[in-house]
């Protein structure tokens, strides 16, 4: 089970499941309350982490205003702080579940770090609120954007990706890839799509260009900051998001995690590799399902479910008691 620091405690059990932990973008107001509600183990952790940040999180959480929690400074140390305390509460309940392996989405691939032990929950926390900061001023001080594409071929669209002068970010499942860079490039690669064999090119209502060049400046503060905390091996195998491999050595936890932030997220090859090892049961613990969704098309053959609120905690618990 996950001990209140939020490191995780690895049992001796009879089920074997990969933690996958969401993304910015995944989060809702209202999220964590009913955990919040119904558990002593949740408000130990959420009353922790207000105390580590300096402000109530939980309260912009549970209650909003939306346009507070979408900032990425609050979004990012809300997904976090939602993904170990669902983790908790499940171990909790069915101790018999081994976590082996982990990983997360971008924001997600630091939440799988603090649930594998490599820094604390509290400097973890830190370390994300701070990271949130530094890309919401990046946004600020840059005019990006991003866009979804469907449907197209990864070569087609790298190829569209150097002609209008952008990033490839996310390459979240077959057939979803999505770009990021200036307005004016992506606004191009929407209209130009068709032309490279593109279904769909859909620009995302997004405050800035994640995951591109114009994200530099928050990743060498990022860098900066990571550089004073401490780090351990993993207990567990973390797949990291830029390499698509498993990391292990802190220097190189340091360095995967500081060029993600300018860098592709490689979440196909992530699952794939998993799926190598010969790991089938995966669990999503954020607020929603995005993930269990982008894992289903790069694998059909795994079982994946989603934690994301105490109905769903119930129901796992039910499917896998």
């Amino acid at each position: 089970m996950i001990a209140k620091s939020g490191v995780l405690l690895q049992n001796v059990g009879d089920m074997n499941i990969v933690a996958l932990f969401s993304g910015q973008g995944a989060q809702k107001v209202g999220m964590g309350k009913d955990f919040y509600s119904s558990s002593t183990t949740a408000q130990t952790m959420m009353s922790q982490a207000d105390d580590v940040l300096g402000y109530d999180l939980t309260s912009i959480m549970f209650d909003g205003p939306d346009d507070e929690l979408m900032r990425t400074a609050h979004c990012q140390p809300a997904l976090y702080l939602h993904g170990l305390v669902a983790q908790a509460l499940l171990l909790e309940r069915l101790p018999q579940l081994t976590v082996v392996a982990t990983a997360g989405l971008s924001l997600g691939e630091f939440t799988a770090h603090a649930a594998a032990g490599t820094f604390s929950f509290a400097d973890g926390l830190r370390l994300v609120a701070r990271r949130g900061a530094f890309m919401e001023e990046a946004c600020r001080a840059t005019q990006g954007s991003m866009a979804a594409l469907i449907g197209g071929e990864e070569a087609s669209i790298r190829e569209l990706a150097a002609a209008c002068d952008v990033d490839v970010a996310n390459l979240n499942a077959p057939g979803q890839i999505v770009l990021s860079g200036s307005i004016a490039g992506i606004d191009a690669v929407v209209e130009k799509a068709k032309d490279f064999g593109i279904r769909r090119a859909i620009k995302l209502n997004v405050a800035g260009a994640y995951h591109s060049r114009l994200m530099q400046s928050a990743q060498d503060l990022l860098a900066a900051e990571m550089s004073g905390v401490s780090m351990l091996s993993p207990r567990i195998p973390v797949v990291c998001n830029y390499g698509a491999s498993v990391v292990s050595e802190p220097s190189e936890i340091r360095n995967m995690l500081e060029k993600q932030v300018t860098g592709s997220v490689r979440w196909i090859e992530s699952i794939e590799l998993l799926c190598a090892q010969g790991h089938t049961k995966f669990i999503e613990f954020g607020p929603g399902k995005v993930l269990a969704g982008l894992v289903a098309k790069i694998n059909k053959d795994v079982e994946v479910v989603s934690i994301e609120d105490l109905a769903s905690l119930d129901s796992v618990c039910e499917k896998w008691g």
